[in-house]
């Protein structure tokens, strides 16, 4: 449903996506590969907030990621609308001020405002929280005047709306083609309080849920889009918040996979007890779900304790990730650096889980305070928050901050070492790709799919092939999967493996920050101007900060 509210004016909506500092979960290195694909997924948030404004109100939406706002895009607005998370703080600011400049009153909504709003003062409007009460009072100002307010105005959701009555996100506002997968959201919360976690706070404890006639519906909004994406990934928080209702939801996916000859693979993210649920993972089989992204966070059991992800230890480690290989999901995984239970033994016992469990690509970072969760109020308590452009993460690592980086920098070097990776996606191979569904060649055969494939293809073999210095393993798991008849196995941990081995070696040359939550940026000037010897003792001898 779009916003009920009787407005007078007509206003022009300009909703901005910032763009994202590279990561190891973007994917950025591998959009060369694709033949026009320019970013990693569309924001759900924001198309929604364009979906919800008044009939009578116009809408553009320009993701930076794909291409800038340019003066002509602020020049028509009547209002700049920005959302984003805590890594694209930067850019969220970037925009503002161009938005200023061309005299437009910019609104911030997101999790990161809402998180922290105490860092964008320079909005004009704060939209904290989702969407709801706070969005309509944001339409009636609005509908009021256009003009800048002379101080910021919070607007805090109360009396949110309920994800039933949530409109469609504005797909058609996105050029989904530009984009590697798409996003879906059937849930909103997750049940857990892991103690790094914000989910919980910002978006509850008890999921919310959507029907599975709105999911298929937005399914067949993605799908009538020429060029979109061949996968979609469930942007819910644990797609498995909710148990049954995922399990009575699931049926609804099957058959739409089914009616339109499965034109779609489907992605998510879930704690690691789904491996309980084989009811609901024969049925993620059926809907075609390939990949699950797990927050394993650490391979030790003890700190899962520290961390409150005991939930995680619900089934033997090893034996959950076998599990869920077995029924075709190929397991992505988190992992955290730097927790307050990490000992010598903790590098050594990561790299020993990165070669065993063969999960091929994890997404390994340093411990990152993120505001609004148990994490930050208990660092806060001890004196163990710190804001120093210089260092890898605001928290005070009990271990020195270099030896934790050191760690973090050893443990991504084993990971993408060349050989290491496309060992692991031999592992697949072997152990996951067999136990998928085959799904008929009609609902893939499309013009769109054949371009994509040949051109994918032909860079993957020129590119990673011809003329990478990590041809020959590439080449050795290639051909462990043609044997298999695995085709799309050999594109898959092409363009992956490409992304994760150039990134890697990015990070390594000091290019990117150890943790996806803050942007690695040059020094504050306050950094700059300290002595050799205070930078000196901050990094090796991080407790006296605390004092």
């Amino acid at each position: 449903m779009r916003c009920s509210l009787p407005v007078s004016s007509k206003r022009r909506i300009l909703c901005v996506f910032p763009a994202y500092t590279p990561s190891f979960g973007t994917f950025s290195h591998a959009y060369p590969l694709m033949g026009g694909v320019k970013a990693f997924m569309p924001p759900q948030g924001l198309l929604l907030i364009a979906a919800y404004m008044p009939q009578a109100w116009e809408c553009r939406f320009i993701d930076e990621n794909i291409r800038r706002a340019g003066p002509a895009d602020f020049a028509w607005a009547d209002a700049v609308f920005v959302s984003g998370m805590h890594i694209q703080e930067p850019q969220i600011h970037d925009i503002r001020e161009r938005a200023h400049a061309a005299g437009k009153v910019a609104v911030l909504g997101g999790p990161s405002v809402s998180g922290a709003p105490e860092k964008y003062d320079d909005f004009d409007y704060l939209h904290l929280g989702e969407i709801g009460d706070a969005t309509d009072q944001l339409v009636q100002i609005l509908d009021r005047d256009v003009s800048r307010p002379a101080a910021p105005v919070k607007l805090e959701t109360k009396d949110r709306l309920a994800l039933a009555d949530f409109p469609a996100p504005a797909y058609e506002h996105a050029p989904l083609k530009r984009y590697l997968i798409g996003s879906l959201q059937f849930s909103s919360g997750c049940p857990y309080r892991c103690e790094f976690c914000d989910i919980p706070q910002l978006y509850g404890r008890q999921p919310r849920l959507k029907s599975p006639e709105q999911m298929c519906a937005e399914l067949d909004a993605i799908v009538s889009q020429p060029g979109h994406p061949a996968v979609v990934y469930f942007v819910d928080d644990n797609f498995i918040g909710n148990r049954k209702a995922t399990r009575d939801m699931l049926p609804h996916l099957v058959e739409w996979q089914k009616r339109n000859d499965y034109p779609l693979q489907f992605a998510c993210e879930a704690t690691l007890n789904m491996a309980k649920q084989p009811e609901i993972l024969e049925l993620m089989r059926q809907a075609n779900f390939m990949t699950v992204f797990v927050g394993i966070e650490t391979p030790e059991a003890e700190a899962l304790k520290g961390i409150d992800k005991t939930h995680n230890a619900a089934v033997p480690m090893y034996e959950a990730i076998e599990t869920l290989n077995s029924y075709g999901l190929e397991v992505t995984s988190g992992i955290i650096l730097g927790l307050d239970s990490d000992t010598d033994k903790s590098e050594q016992n990561l790299i020993d889980f990165i070669d065993r469990s063969a999960i091929p690509v994890l997404t390994i970072n340093l411990l990152q305070a993120l505001p609004k969760t148990p994490l930050w109020d208990r660092l806060e308590r001890e004196g163990r928050l710190v804001h120093d452009a210089s260092l890898e993460s605001n928290v005070l690592f009990k271990r020195p901050h270099d030896t934790v980086v050191g760690s973090w920098r050893r443990a991504i070097a084993h990971a993408y070492e060349p050989d290491k990776i496309f060992e692991r996606f031999k592992h697949q191979c072997a152990v996951t790709y067999p136990h998928r569904i085959k799904t008929p060649t009609k609902g893939k055969l499309t013009f769109t799919n054949l371009r994509r494939g040949l051109i994918l293809g032909f860079n993957i073999i020129t590119r990673v092939g011809m003329f990478s210095d990590y041809r020959r393993p590439f080449w050795q798991a290639a051909g462990y999967a043609l044997k298999r008849g695995q085709i799309e196995a050999v594109f898959n941990m092409g363009f992956v493996a490409h992304h994760l081995i150039r990134f890697t070696r990015e990070a390594l040359r000091g290019e990117h920050n150890a943790s996806f939550y803050a942007a690695k940026a040059a020094e504050a000037k306050e950094a700059r101007e300290r002595t050799w010897w205070e930078n000196a003792r901050r990094r090796f001898v991080p407790e006296r900060e605390a004092a």
